[in-house]
């Protein structure tokens, strides 16, 4: 199956299931309580801590929810704040969730130091539900902006174009798996 956000980030071949952690966690857990999915899909949006341009196409397996405070040692959890349905030893790009879109630049940074890349508001959500309900899955992201005072700006300037290409991307896939006799549960391994 695949899922995407919901009001203004939709695509035609994707169930919307809510914004930021809340909805998606809701939204997701019913899903799986009462239609339980072979395999999960999420496909979204992002922000770039700085190394993934503008444009860029990033498949991960690996969410983190970390906080801004906890970058300048401002806050703590006992929760566990990353999950993976990586099941290669291969390096994974990490996706940090927040119900916070960040904006300054020069401390964003420090995710690049702890390995993660970029940021989106509910794939850590989609990630935690997969893993409680063993489900396999991963999510398709296209970055719209940077991570500093134009965020929100340059987030709606890129956002159409970010959903064609991840349009394209996702079809593109599906096409390659079902050509080679595959199947979209086959994109997990992938």
């Amino acid at each position: 199956m695949i899922i995407c956000a919901g009001n203004n980030e939709t695509f035609p071949f994707a169930t919307s299931m809510g914004i930021g952690l809340i909805q998606m966690s809701m939204n997701l857990t019913r899903l799986c309580l009462f239609d339980k999915p072979e395999f999960l899909l999420f496909v979204g949006t992002a922000g770039s801590y700085g190394n993934a341009k503008i444009f860029d196409i990033i498949e991960s397996k690996t969410a983190a929810n970390i906080e801004l405070a906890f970058l300048t040692d401002d806050a703590y959890t006992p929760l566990e704040n990353v999950v993976s349905t990586n099941l290669t030893e291969a390096q994974d790009v990490i996706v940090n969730s927040s119900n916070y879109i960040s904006t300054n630049a020069t401390l964003t940074k420090k995710f690049l130091k702890l390995g993660i890349s970029i940021e989106n508001m509910e794939y850590f959500a989609v990630l935690s539900i997969a893993k409680e309900f063993n489900i396999p899955a991963g999510g398709v992201f296209c970055v719209t902006n940077f991570t500093n005072k134009d965020a929100h700006k340059d987030f709606m300037k890129n956002h159409e174009k970010a959903k064609e290409l991840l349009s394209e991307h996702v079809k593109k896939r599906i096409n390659e798996l079902t050509s080679n006799k595959g199947s979209i549960e086959q994109y997990e391994r992938t």
